[in-house]
């Protein structure tokens, strides 16, 4: 769920504070650009122009292969239903389609393969609802264009079970409603196109959580065609990729592009993530958001104009919070979770021209069986009954930090933060980072009220950034959201941030 700063802007309002911020209105064209407007960038050498360039699969089929005839309708469904497991399938290039009933889909066995030669697709015609599903493990799809489902909202097209040690390779998923592609533990999702989607390009969401992901060299743009946070405003339920109680999770070298909403979402009890050499480019809202989650490393990534539509939006509505290109939302190192690292690393990383910089986030009153708690279902991953965190108990060790989701334990460092003189003025809106509470209130018998925790994630908790390079106009928002500081106060006690760091007005190259 998005992270609880404030009350949420009313639908209205945002509609409008969008249509402002993007020159354009639900029913006119657009006539100013929504944030800087440098030419598209190549993609990563790992992941390539994979929407516009789809490798083709093999043009025969392979030896014991069962060919697959797209003039039969739903002859894939069927021969998937005959066939023993550890079945390759060939498709033929072609409109392959189910039949007619909605939840009518492809139910794999262990081991099957699916091949799509050269020009196949399966089509859902925008009566099916899922494409392949089943609990059967180690299923893989290749070389497939999949189009045209019409999965319901969070779940997904292909793998709607989640089904484990699933293998996507080199497939285009687009043009779906719901999530192009669920997962489930040990995932591979390798050199795919994940392209306007009507939710998400892949929801990587099973009850009881997914472990051993990886996400790797994909395309991912153009997802959350829908617009669900309009629809349903604050409901944290949109983005290019959404990752919900992940542990161990590496995602490398993909290309997040233009999605509407948030590239990358890990939120609710994720754990040990990778987040290494994507370019994250031109989405409407953040980058990254890593909520309620535990320990990662963020290096070595390229992020570029993203957030302008959210960030201004959000500015012209009034609210002074420093909304973020990498957002971390009660999210911190925590040795007592295994993982890779036992802190969030954030370093290495080349952010340029986005609305912000990194926001360090702690809601006073989000915890563990409080009611201001988005994911009220859920607790951390150090109290495994959420009727413990109550008072009296709550009040007193070990409860009164292990009911919490703390931001703690991050280190940024390494990184270039860069907003240039091509970007329309935003003075005193963006170009900032922050480390901030809000005041605790409710509810009332939380023992979290005051300033308890703006004090704690601004000073006491291990949060440090140092060695870093600013170019151009950066603030600093620290304890509360209306407090701004700039470079030297910033450095100076009490906050002591960004020792061995520069800050200069224009790039020297």
């Amino acid at each position: 769920m998005r992270a609880a700063r404030r009350r949420a802007l009313p639908a209205a309002a945002l509609a409008l504070a969008l249509a402002a911020a993007t020159g354009c209105d639900d029913g006119g064209t657009t006539d100013a650009t929504p944030g800087p407007t440098a030419a598209p960038s190549a993609p990563p050498a790992s992941a390539a122009r994979l929407c516009a360039e789809p490798a083709a699969g093999p043009a025969k089929a392979p030896a014991g292969a069962v060919t697959v005839d797209p003039a039969v309708p739903g002859d894939l469904a069927a021969k998937s239903e005959s066939s023993p497991p550890h079945t390759t399938f060939w498709l033929r290039p072609g409109r392959h389609t189910l039949p007619s009933n909605r939840y009518d889909q492809v139910i794999p066995k262990e081991g099957d393969v699916y091949l799509g030669a050269p020009g196949a697709v399966l089509d859902g015609r925008r009566s099916n609802h899922y494409a392949f599903g089943g609990s059967a493990p180690g299923v893989a799809i290749r070389y497939l264009t999949v189009r045209g489902f019409v999965a319901p909202r969070d779940e997904g097209v292909v793998n709607h079970d989640s089904a484990d040690g699933w293998v996507v390779e080199h497939s285009t998923i687009r043009d779906n409603s719901g999530a192009g592609l669920m997962a489930g533990s040990r995932q591979r999702v390798r050199a795919n196109c994940l392209r306007d989607n009507g939710q998400y390009g892949m929801n990587a969401y099973k009850e009881g959580g997914v472990r051993g992901l990886v996400v790797e060299g994909n395309e991912i743009t153009g997802n959350n065609k829908d617009d669900w946070e309009r629809q349903r405003p604050d409901c944290g339920c949109s983005g290019g990729v959404k990752f919900w109680a992940v542990d161990g999770a590496d995602v490398r070298g993909n290309w997040v592009h233009g999605n509407r909403g948030t590239g990358l979402w890990a939120d609710t009890n994720n754990n040990d993530f990778l987040i290494e050499g994507n370019l994250i480019e031109d989405n409407d809202g953040a980058a990254l958001i890593y909520e309620i989650s535990y320990n990662a490393v963020i290096r070595k990534n390229t992020i570029r104009r993203n957030n302008w539509v959210e960030g201004r939006a959000y500015a012209a509505s009034g609210d002074t919070f420093p909304f973020a290109t990498v957002y971390l939302s009660e999210s911190g190192g925590e040795p007592r979770v295994r993982a890779r690292t036992d802190r969030i690393d954030v370093s290495g990383n080349v952010l340029e021209n986005n609305w912000s910089g990194i926001t360090l986030w702690e809601n006073a009153d989000r915890f563990c069986n409080s009611p201001a708690n988005t994911s009220s279902g859920d607790c951390t991953l150090l109290v495994k009954d959420i009727r413990r965190c109550a008072q009296p108990a709550i009040a007193g060790p070990p409860l009164y930090s292990d009911c919490r989701w703390k931001t703690q334990r991050v280190d940024v460092h390494g990184n270039r933060f860069v907003l240039d003189g091509s970007v329309p003025a935003c003075a005193g809106r963006c170009a900032r980072m922050g480390v901030l509470s809000n005041y605790g209130t409710y509810p009332d018998w939380s023992p979290y009220q005051g300033e308890r925790v703006a004090r704690a994630i601004t000073q006491d908790q291990h949060n440090s950034w140092h060695d870093n390079v600013y170019v151009g106009p950066w603030t600093f928002v620290v304890h509360d959201a209306s407090r701004a500081v700039g470079f030297e106060q910033w450095r100076e006690a009490p906050y002591r941030q960004d020792a061995g760091s520069t800050l200069r007005a224009k790039d020297g190259g």
